[in-house]
């Protein structure tokens, strides 16, 4: 099945608010997660200490102190499809080699039904 929103090199937008603070463009993609390259903007180094902690949370697998990044991340961010239409859920991880993979859905998650 081929997913409309990841096609070559489309940049998803990462926001802060208003303001733009990444871009993410698309390198491909591994059902269900989305790659990209990511450029930071003017803003984004303000929430690299919480991709940082995330990852290490990843890596340690602590999933409680992952799931609070993830959060976080969902509490202060947000992010667009190429076209400009807001991607109603994601979960975004960056690593610090400059590259970032999400997952995302068109309708926000349920979280009151366990």
């Amino acid at each position: 099945m081929t997913d409309p929103h990841v096609t070559g090199a489309d940049a998803w937008l990462l926001h802060h608010g208003d303001r733009v603070i990444a871009r993410l463009t698309v390198t491909g993609s591994d059902m269900p997660w989305t790659h990209a390259e990511v450029e930071p903007l003017t803003g984004f180094e303000e929430f690299r200490p919480l991709f940082v902690e995330q990852e290490r949370a990843v890596d340690d697998e602590d999933w409680e102190r992952a799931d609070a990044c993830y959060t976080r991340i969902r509490g202060a961010l947000s992010m667009t499809f190429p076209d400009g239409g807001p991607v109603a859920e994601f979960m975004l991880r960056v690593h610090d080699d400059g590259t970032a993979g999400w997952r995302w859905h068109d309708e926000p998650f349920d979280t009151t039904n366990p």
